[in-house]
């Protein structure tokens, strides 16, 4: 087996790479040092090291690559414009919340190199299957065991490689198997035999247990079998037959069982492994909801201080931030500005020792981005502190870089009823911020450009919910009617109770509450809450005190229908693995339709009593967890191996929220087998989500963490499943997966 098939080592790009270059790697202005850059013979890992003498030296993989940017085109080398050209320049991107990696090579050829050859690696890496993906893992786990190089490995070196891969077997059965791989009894194993050895080790016995339950001859599975196990087991009903068959023309490796319509054990374990195999429906993947209805109707993916990458006080701001926050799918970002010394308006967090960046710049960076994950608007929540003067210059700022994209008018030129709906507002960036008077009037010349400083008050805890309030008598600030004109459908307001809302609406009005305070309004006063989000959009952000960046958890926002819940996405966590995972559904487009009871602005649905609500129909949710395949490692000590266990937890409504664990099993990440099940009742279905937690289990100490995934409740396919782990980054970290049986009833 070849690592990556000859064809990419031959291209001269790549053969250049694995020849090696000197580059530059650039942190800023005055931080530039030459590193030996140069790829490894897997075709993957990328290796470099400061001097060509001494020990210490850095690797990544190809894998962890997203994009090649080539210029200049990170805040880096852009500072660095002067001194080195652009065709010298590029930037490495990785995925999740790794930083960049900004490189200056010594000629135009050599950069065009590097480019093209890294393009070309991420391509083939991003378009493998299942099956490449699985070898390329095999291959790259023999390259690290064979020390010496020879292509070949003894029991020694396997039996360290054992311990890499996270397995802890006693040696006789090690040796047990390693005979059998050795069939030339050489005591050493090439790499096919290796390959033989590794599909010994990985044979998964739980699955073939489901397969023999079905198999009459405990060979294959006849078209009429596997159709009765998509049926019972997999609750597909109706369209078993049809899927029957195309999971053997999808799946089955074997021409022979092709040819009779079966389906062997190896295709079976390929397709439980698949997408379709896996616990997240893929219908509900891709882009499948309503995208007709008001904005008021969806959660959306808000982030929080964007401009951000650290914590609130001292951090870096920075455009990356914005970049990484739109990839993610984030539609609502916010933007803090201030007047800059040199006229130029800037965005940093006020008062605090976090870096400054160009309001211009993020607008470029906007402009952009803005639409590659999604198409769907983008909101700029634009939170302003300047003067008069630099706030006409923001919306000159605005209307030159963004031209037709930037939202400046009602859609048909008509006074709105009720809020557009994304579908309408595709490509385009709607602004959020303070306005002199409303879209009603015509803006004549008697209107004041003052307008109150209430909104966004850093708590307004006076207030009771639900009770009208006089405005507080806050201090005004000037607007720029520039800036003021190009609020169409979000003009912030401060809110003054819900009985004052419904008496004066007006649809494209929209209030921002703290945690403390969205907490306190869905306590006391939850159904109204619900009802004011069907009608108006609202908007929750963490709380001052969270200087560290840290996170509130977004669920119990969404359970009284806030739409924009903001966090801050800089921050990895359990409360971004619930953002990650309520919009990973819909085609990624950061627009989750919410259920029917929260966009009837009637309703009487209230999250803190679920079962008084008409439509409650309660779910119990069983979960047997199986086994667990291939878990990294955690503690890089030699020697350690983890003692895993899973967690699963239930967010939703205050009356969901549910955690229940296995038990550990010690030594063994590679394949450990729990068998135990976890059962739960699920009171509102549509609004729970489910986290599977693996840790290494740690009696002296807190568990360290293994992998994650979240999911919505709705978006579960029942029946034999995996679940593909994801870092603490929301990464993918292939081939950890858990494997277990779902089944969902009703509650009797």
């Amino acid at each position: 087996m070849d690592s990556e098939g000859s064809c990419v080592q031959d291209d001269p790009d790549v053969k250049l790479m694995m020849a090696g270059s000197t580059l530059r790697k650039v942190k800023s202005r005055s931080w530039k040092k030459q590193r030996h850059f140069r790829l490894l013979e897997d075709s993957l890992t990328i290796w470099y090291k400061s001097r060509w003498v001494g020990k210490g030296h850095s690797t990544f993989s190809v894998t962890e690559l997203e994009v090649v940017r080539e210029g200049h085109q990170s805040e880096v080398l852009l500072s660095i414009a002067d001194e080195f050209p652009a065709d010298l320049c590029f930037t490495l991107v990785f995925h999740g919340r790794q930083g960049n990696l900004d490189l200056v090579a010594e000629s135009p050829e050599e950069a065009r190199a590097w480019i093209q050859g890294l393009r070309k690696l991420i391509h083939k890496v991003q378009t493998m299957d299942e099956q490449e993906r699985l070898d390329q893992w095999v291959w790259d786990w023999f390259q690290k065991a064979d020390k010496n190089k020879d292509g070949k490995m003894d029991f020694k070196e396997v039996k360290k490689l054992l311990k890499m891969m996270n397995v802890d077997m006693n040696e006789d059965h090690a040796l047990h198997l390693f005979t059998m791989a050795d069939k030339s009894g050489s005591g050493c194993l090439e790499i096919e035999q290796f390959v033989h050895f590794y599909q010994m080790l990985t044979q998964r016995d739980e699955v073939w247990r489901v397969f023999q339950d079905y198999s009459e001859d405990g060979e294959r599975l006849m078209l009429e079998e596997l159709e009765n196990f998509l049926r019972i087991e997999q609750h597909e009903g109706d369209q078993s037959p049809q899927h029957a068959k195309e999971l053997i023309e999808r799946y089955e490796p074997s021409e022979t069982a092709m040819k009779q319509v079966a389906m062997s054990l190896d295709g079976f374990q390929m397709y439980l492994c698949s997408p379709e195999g896996s616990i997240f429906n893929p219908d509900y993947l891709k882009l499948h909801q309503d995208m007709n209805q008001p904005l008021s109707h969806y959660f959306i993916s808000s982030s929080h201080n964007t401009y951000l990458l650290e914590d609130q006080v001292v951090g870096q701001s920075s455009l990356e931030a914005y970049i990484q926050a739109l990839k993610r799918g984030c539609r609502c970002v916010e933007v803090d500005c201030w007047d800059g010394s040199d006229g130029e308006p800037v965005v940093y967090h006020g008062h605090t020792l976090t870096s400054k960046i160009l309001f211009k710049d993020i607008i470029s960076t906007l402009k952009e981005y803005a639409f590659r994950a999604s198409d769907f608007p983008v909101i700029v929540s634009l939170e302003d502190h300047c003067g008069v003067e630099q706030q006409t210059l923001m919306a000159q700022h605005l209307t030159q870089i963004l031209g037709d994209m930037l939202l400046t008018a009602p859609l048909n030129g008509q006074i709105p009823q009720q809020l557009p709906s994304p579908q309408e507002l595709r490509g385009k960036i709607l602004l959020k911020a303070k306005k002199i008077g409303g879209l009603e009037e015509c803006l004549d010349e008697t209107l004041t450009d003052e307008v109150s400083d209430d909104e966004d008050t850093v708590d307004g805890d006076a207030e009771s919910p639900g009770a009208e309030q006089p405005a507080e008598k806050g201090k005004k600030s000037k607007l720029s009617r520039e800036l003021s004109d190009l609020v169409v459908y979000c003009k912030s307001v401060h809110f003054h109770g819900f009985e004052h809302t419904r008496s004066h609406y007006k649809c494209y009005e929209m209030s921002s509450f703290s945690e403390s305070k969205a907490k306190r309004l869905a306590k006391e006063a939850g159904p109204e809450f619900v009802q004011y989000n069907a009608w108006q959009l609202s908007r929750t952000y963490p709380s001052g005190l969270r200087t560290d960046s840290s996170n509130y958890n977004p669920q119990e926002m969404w359970n009284t229908g806030c739409q924009m819940v903001a966090l801050n996405f800089q921050t990895a966590g359990l409360e971004m693995d619930l953002n990650d995972g309520l919009f990973r559904q819909n085609g990624c487009c950061g627009y989750v339709l919410k259920p029917d009871f929260m966009r009837d602005g009637n309703t009487e649905f209230s999250p803190e009593r679920p079962a008084e609500w008409l439509g409650y129909k309660p779910l119990r949710l069983s979960i047997k967890v199986i086994s667990g395949q291939q878990l990294p490692k955690v503690n890089q000590k030699e020697g350690s191996i983890v003692d895993p266990l899973v967690r699963v937890e239930i967010y939703g409504v205050p009356q969901d929220q549910a955690k229940e664990e296995t038990s550990y099993i010690n030594n063994n990440g590679f394949n450990p087998v729990w068998n135990e099940t976890l059962n739960f009742v699920i009171h509102t279905p549509e609004l729970a989500l489910v986290r599977f937690v693996v840790e290494d289990y740690d009696k002296a100490s807190r568990n360290d963490f293994i992998g994650q995934f979240t999911l919505p409740f709705t978006c579960i396919q029942a029946g034999y499943r995996h679940i593909h782990l994801l870092s603490k980054d929301g990464t993918s970290i292939p081939p950890s997966s858990l494997f277990i049986n779902i089944s969902i009833s009703e509650l009797t």
